[in-house]
């Protein structure tokens, strides 16, 4: 017991980056039609330090909440939920509006009635354990069942057990996540099937995250608070979200010198996106940066490639590991991981042919 508790300090030390509120701010505005009269649960979240807690309450009524619950993670220490139904004006800084939310209360099963809303310890008059407010937690998932839309930065590093969890809920959600997890089977398979898509803000840009004063390796400071760059992170939801309706324009023609095939998959090579030739009617292989430009109306998603195939539908995992192939190699050099695609025809193309 006392390696798994090491184990999960380990993973929580390695997981706290928390989110700027411009960050949220610019990403969230592009949903307000889907808050109305809705139960959101921020299960990732203290709210004495949550950009997310902050951003719901002080945007409660513009968004027209039902209830904003939040729990978050707590190693060998009760943690608590906080309930929220906009019972009090939340004017003032994000100082006065927490300290106004969380004031100190002994542990009961009673709740805590406070100004901005309740509070309930978990594990109510029980030993401390070693998982008190984990998302995986009895009590947590019988949140989660009472709410409507989840919104917040998961541990990246229980990020498929997180995300198979809201699935296996039925669950709206807009979460950050690692670029890197797209390539995950279970992932790559959500976004392949439609389930699954990227938000708004823009894959490329990368994100800067606080993290506690303790780190060592930082970037920068801002109000004081270290602050580290995470280039592979991106917003994931399965709410609709415009922009992948919109369709690439593509002009470029293609040839076989520009566009040459993998030497172990038949799919040709594309490396921009923005190069996907406008007359190649078969498969191709393109940068994960695809995913955000992905609309299922024109390209359907085949499968993913690096060592072997993501998905194996094409049978060929088992082939490519006893003879020792990369799945991307072209002239024997390999490349990054690619998203195999082919262009859906139109109606009116279906008919000419």
């Amino acid at each position: 017991m006392a390696g798994g508790k090491l184990d999960n300090a380990k993973k929580l030390k390695a997981d706290e980056f928390y989110t700027k509120l411009s960050d949220i701010e610019k990403e969230l505005k592009n949903y307000k039609n889907h808050f109305k009269s809705k139960v959101v649960f921020c299960n990732c979240d203290d709210p004495e330090t949550s950009n997310f807690y902050y951003y719901f309450v002080s945007n409660y009524d513009e968004l027209g909440l039902k209830k904003l619950i939040t729990t978050h993670f707590e190693i060998d220490k009760s943690s608590y939920m906080l309930e929220y139904s906009g019972r009090a004006d939340v004017k003032g800084d994000k100082e006065t509006v927490v300290k106004r939310a969380i004031k100190s209360g002994k542990k009961s099963k009673l709740k805590q009635n406070f100004e901005q809303g309740s509070q309930n310890f978990l594990f109510d008059d029980e030993p401390i354990r070693s998982y008190s407010g984990d998302f995986r937690s009895p009590e947590c998932i019988e949140l989660l069942k009472q709410s409507d839309i989840v919104v917040t930065n998961p541990p990246f590093s229980l990020f498929r057990e997180y995300v198979a969890q809201l699935m296996e809920h039925k669950k709206k959600f807009i979460i950050i996540g690692n670029t890197n997890a797209l390539t995950y089977k279970e992932i790559f398979k959500l976004v392949k099937e439609n389930k699954i898509s990227t938000g708004y803000t823009n894959f490329n840009v990368g994100m800067y995250f606080y993290v506690p004063d303790n780190w060592e390796n930082y970037h920068k400071l801002e109000d004081g608070r270290k602050m580290v760059r995470n280039s592979n992170s991106c917003w994931l939801t399965n709410l609709e979200v415009k922009k992948h309706n919109d369709e690439l324009v593509l002009y470029k023609k293609y040839s076989p010198s520009e566009y040459p095939k993998y030497d172990n998959y038949d799919a040709i090579n594309v490396d921009k996106v923005s190069e996907i030739p406008i007359d190649y009617d078969g498969v191709m292989g393109v940068p994960l940066t695809f995913i955000d430009k992905y609309n299922p109306n024109q390209f359907e998603i085949i499968d993913g490639l690096n060592r072997y195939s993501t998905l194996d539908v094409a049978g060929t995992n088992e082939w490519a590991i006893k003879n020792h192939l990369h799945m991307t190699e072209i002239n024997g050099v390999s490349t990054y991981y690619r998203v195999l695609i082919k262009k859906i025809k139109s109606s009116k193309q279906r008919k000419e042919t």
